[in-house]
C-alpha cells in the first residue's frame, strides 16, 4: 500500500512494540506507509531510550508508558489518547509475555503465578485495551489486530503455556468480534509463521524450528516479518470490512499439514 491508500488519514495505537524485530514493529511501519497516524506505548524507563527514537522515525507525536497489567496505567493512556486525537481507528496489539524458565521442562510443572501472568499479560491485555479504545472509536467503524501462532491449536515442543494463552487470545478475538460488531469494529488476529523476533528465541531449538516449518509447509518457504505487516495493513482497510472473528493463518500453508 502506499500514501494513496484508504488508510491515509486513520490513526493507529500499537502496543507491544519491544525492537525494532517485533510483529509489531513491522506492523507499523507498513500503516506508516499507508499514510496511518501512528501512537505507540512502552513498557519501563529501561527500554525508553532505545524506542523513542525508533517511534519518531515514523512521525509519532503520541508515545506513553503502559503496563498492560496494571489497569490504571491503561485507563491513562487512553485519557491522553483522547485528549490528543479525540478518536482512533486501529488498535494493534502485540503483546505476550510468559517467564523464559516456564518455557522449559515439562507443561505440568507450570505454576500457578506464572499461568496467571502469561494469562493476563498475553490475553487479558487485549479485552481492557478493547474496552477502552470502545469509546474513541467511530461510528463508521474500526479495526483491532492482535497476534497468535499455531501453537494454540497443536502442541509445538517448548511452546508450553504460551500455546494456552494464545488458544485463550483467538477465543477472545471471537467474543470480542461478536460484541463489538453491531459499531461495525472488527477484531481478528493473525497467526504467523516462526519469524526470528527476539521473544521467539526463547524457544528451544528455534533454528530447527524455522529449519522444519520451511521444509514441511506447502509454499517451502518461512514467512517474514513484513508479511505480517502486510496483512494487518490489508485487515485494517476497508477492503476486510466484511472479515471479524477471524484467525488468519500466514505460515505458507503450514498448518494444513499432518506431519
Amino acid at each position: 500500500m502506499n500514501k494513496n491508500s484508504t488508510l491515509k488519514g486513520m490513526k493507529a495505537l500499537i502496543v507491544g512494540v519491544a525492537n525494532e524485530r517485533s510483529l509489531g514493529w513491522s506492523i507499523a511501519k507498513q500503516l506508516h506507509q499507508a499514510g496511518v497516524k501512528l501512537g505507540f506505548t512502552y513498557i519501563g524507563e529501561k527500554l525508553k531510550d532505545r524506542l523513542i527514537p525508533m517511534f519518531k522515525e515514523l512521525d509519532s507525536d503520541f508515545i506513553e508508558p503502559c503496563d498492560v497489567s496494571q489497569d490504571h496505567q491503561i485507563a491513562e493512556v487512553f485519557q491522553e489518547l483522547k485528549k490528543k486525537w479525540n478518536t482512533l481507528d486501529i488498535l494493534i496489539h502485540s503483546v505476550a509475555f510468559t517467564n523464559r524458565e516456564d518455557l522449559q521442562g515439562r507443561f505440568i510443572n507450570t505454576p500457578r503465578q506464572s499461568f496467571q501472568t502469561a494469562l493476563d499479560i498475553s490475553t487479558y491485555s487485549l479485552i481492557a485495551l478493547a474496552h477502552h479504545a470502545e469509546p474513541l472509536f467511530p461510528q463508521t467503524g474500526a479495526s483491532i489486530v492482535t497476534l497468535s501462532y499455531y501453537g494454540s491449536q497443536k502442541v509445538i515442543p517448548h511452546y508450553h503455556i504460551m500455546g494456552v494463552a494464545k488458544a485463550a487470545l483467538e477465543a477472545s478475538v471471537r467474543y470480542l468480534a461478536y460484541d463489538l460488531g453491531p459499531q461495525k469494529i472488527r477484531v481478528n488476529a493473525i497467526s504467523a509463521g516462526p519469524v526470528k523476533t527476539l521473544s521467539a528465541r526463547a524457544l528451544k531449538d528455534f533454528n530447527s524450528m524455522l529449519s522444519l516449518a520451511a521444509e514441511k509447509s506447502p509454499l517451502q518457504e518461512n514467512i517474514q516479518a513484513e508479511d505480517v505487516g502486510q496483512l494487518a495493513t490489508f485487515l485494517c482497510s476497508p477492503a476486510a470490512k466484511h472479515i471479524t472473528g477471524s484467525t488468519i493463518y500466514l505460515d505458507s500453508g503450514a498448518h494444513i499439514m499432518g506431519v
